[in-house]
């Protein structure tokens, strides 16, 4: 199979981003900032009701949870009342979970109301990844990727800050923000879409609701599909589980620093990844998915098994900024992947949803598998997992074709 060059895409005129994707960006960004502001607050605040660290831990785990668990209904319900409606039901339900969260009286309270929000999460996940494929034009998937993640980024390195700060006037403010912020991207995706829907429609870029459905079996029959699930298996057991549960403990027992680092760590991942978005999204529709995947699976994985060996801070500063930038390099590239799997004109919720799962699950099963290594062994066995995860996802990917657009 011959090698597609970057002067191919050269051939095809920019794109012009429809109205839809503009708001959708918008819309990830106000979601991701409610998000970072709650997540500072939220372990504290489930301590607050005289719980263990572990059981507030369960508190923030309980809505990866409902994600993961309800990830089919999601797809099911895209397929059914369409994405727009998913997504303005989904942000709803996460906008009440947040309100119920800050007039819970106890612990258990706090944890369902928690865990219900990862229903609507899911739902507005699945729905808004099911426009940009309809709505992103195929020779422009990979930016549009970068656009919508880089939003998110950009949110959840802002969120923090602005939560800490009204933290100081009481644990139950942040959540009440973060639900206000979710009416109104409710209310913005309700008026602003429309409009551009109808112009849309008349493009062929949107379509009824009762249109072609892409089986998951179908698309689980195709060796890349079953590779992107690998990838994002992968991905979400070092960028969203592993990072977030093991390198803070990693800074305090191994490097003798304290919680400040661990967050500048986490801070600098995003920037790498930041950084990463600025270009990966193009390369993908240039280059190609497969060799963008492959070299972020390379550089993510062996940055995040280096990390468990640095000794000192700024080693491991530099490499958990290339971690991240293994990360962004594959971002794009595999959300252009699934879109081009399902196509602009067919719907597929449950295959975008078991796409969503591969990640959450990695995220879940990360975390408890490095826990038993670093008991059993050391922290090295444990970020090594993730080199092991991510050769593991590479090995899927050699067979598999690339379905960037000639």
């Amino acid at each position: 199979m011959s090698i597609r060059r970057p002067k191919q895409a050269k051939d095809l005129p920019a794109a012009k981003l429809p109205r839809e994707i503009k708001v959708l960006v918008a819309a990830a960004f106000m979601i991701a900032i409610g998000f970072g502001i709650v997540a500072p607050v939220l372990p504290q605040f489930a301590q607050s009701f005289d719980v263990s660290v572990t059981a507030a831990a369960v508190v923030v785990s309980a809505f990866a949870f409902t994600r993961l668990t309800f990830a089919p209904l999601s797809g099911w319900l895209v397929e059914r009342m369409g994405e727009r409606r998913t997504y303005i039901l989904g942000i709803l339900i996460v906008a009440a979970s947040s309100a119920a969260c800050a007039f819970a009286q106890d612990y258990w309270q706090l944890l369902i109301y928690r865990g219900l929000g990862g229903i609507g999460s899911t739902m507005f996940t699945v729905a808004a990844m099911g426009l940009l494929i309809r709505l992103a034009p195929p020779q422009a998937r990979g930016r549009v990727s970068s656009l919508y993640s880089g939003s998110f980024l950009l949110g959840n390195i802002a969120g923090p800050a602005v939560g800490g700060l009204l933290a100081g006037f009481g644990m139950a403010l942040p959540f009440l923000v973060y639900a206000a912020a979710l009416v109104l991207v409710a209310v913005l995706v309700a008026t602003q879409l429309p409009a551009a829907s109808a112009q849309a429609n008349r493009k062929g870029l949107v379509t009824a609701v009762k249109k072609e459905v892409l089986p998951l079996r179908v698309a689980l029959g195709l060796p890349t599909y079953r590779a992107v699930l690998g990838s994002a298996f992968a991905n979400g057991w070092s960028a969203f589980g592993l990072r977030m549960a093991l390198v803070p403990l990693f800074a305090t027992a191994a490097l003798g620093a304290g919680p400040e680092v661990a967050g500048i760590s986490l801070a600098v991942f995003a920037i790498g990844t930041g950084v990463a978005l600025t270009f990966s999204g193009k390369l993908a529709d240039t280059w190609g998915r497969k060799p963008m995947i492959l070299s972020g699976l390379a550089v993510n994985g062996l940055a995040m098994g280096a990390l468990g060996f640095t000794g000192n801070e700024f080693w491991f500063f530099l490499i958990s900024a290339i971690a991240g930038l293994g990360s962004g390099l594959m971002g794009p590239a595999q959300q252009a992947t699934v879109a081009d799997v399902i196509g602009n004109e067919r719907s597929g919720g449950k295959v975008l949803a078991t796409f969503q799962m591969s990640s959450d699950l990695g995220a879940i099963i990360g975390p408890i598998a490095a826990g038993l290594l670093v008991d059993a062994f050391s922290y090295g066995p444990a970020f090594l997992m993730a080199t092991a995860v991510a050769l593991l996802a590479m090995v899927l990917w050699l067979p598999a074709k690339d379905t960037h657009p000639a």
